[in-house]
């Protein structure tokens, strides 16, 4: 998102990890506007990807070994209640003024969302086949 998108930011992942050596002066980072390091734009794909990782990451812990193909969601009612809760929770403080602005936080629009869901949902199936090797070939 932060190299490609249309409207992202446009640096370079090298940027984005030196962002404090950020100067006018810096040849490194001609052409690009500091203040992208403190813009809301990002700090809200930021914010949203990390909250929707955690999330499938509190799916992938209803069973240390188990699919959630053989343990589905719904077996735990309270985790679904709790990740409802957190997600609602975090469109509050994205669309519900005065919230964004004490957040300091933007509203995402469809697209900005779709691409929060292709970062963040890779975190299951990265834990499923974790979890299949587990099974298959760790286990005695």
């Amino acid at each position: 998102w932060f190299l490609y998108a249309e409207d992202g930011p446009h640096v370079s992942y090298h940027q984005l990890t030196h962002f404090m050596q950020c100067t006018e002066h810096n040849p490194e980072f001609d052409g690009l506007d500091c203040e992208v390091f403190e813009a809301p734009e990002p700090m809200t794909m930021a914010l949203s990807v990390l909250v929707t990782i955690e999330m499938c990451n509190a799916l992938n812990s209803l069973s240390e070994n188990q699919s959630l193909l053989r343990m589905p969601p719904w077996v735990n009612i309270w985790l679904l209640g709790s990740i409802c809760l957190s997600m609602s929770l975090h469109f509050l403080i994205l669309y519900v003024d005065p919230l964004p602005m004490i957040f300091k936080l933007r509203a995402l629009d469809f697209t900005q969302w779709l691409m929060v869901l292709k970062i963040s949902l890779p975190v299951i199936g990265l834990d499923e086949l974790l979890k299949f090797i587990a099974r298959n070939y760790l286990e005695g």
